[in-house]
């Protein structure tokens, strides 16, 4: 299985939807929860080629993007495939 990165803020839906359809495809992720700023924020951004908005989602270290990102890999049938390419 791939290793799966997710930013987060407790409070973003948008956030609290992308882990709802991991969690539905079992899948384990490390997830980075960042609403306090500091240095995973940081992190985050510099990670994301400068993108500051969440979730930010990483399989195998690999930026994917955000939430929509997420769900159109799902859609397209794409996303199952990458999280079995480890």
């Amino acid at each position: 299985m791939a290793k799966v990165e997710i930013y987060t803020k407790a409070t973003c839906p948008f956030c609290i939807r992308a882990k709802k359809l991991l969690d539905m495809k079992g899948v384990d992720y490390e997830e980075h929860e960042i609403s306090g700023g500091g240095a995973r924020r940081e992190e985050m951004i510099q990670r994301a080629d400068g993108r500051t908005t969440v979730p930010q989602i990483f399989i195998d270290d690999r930026h994917l993007g955000g939430c929509d990102d997420l769900m159109r890999l799902e859609m397209e049938g794409q996303l199952d495939e990458m999280l079995q390419a480890a």
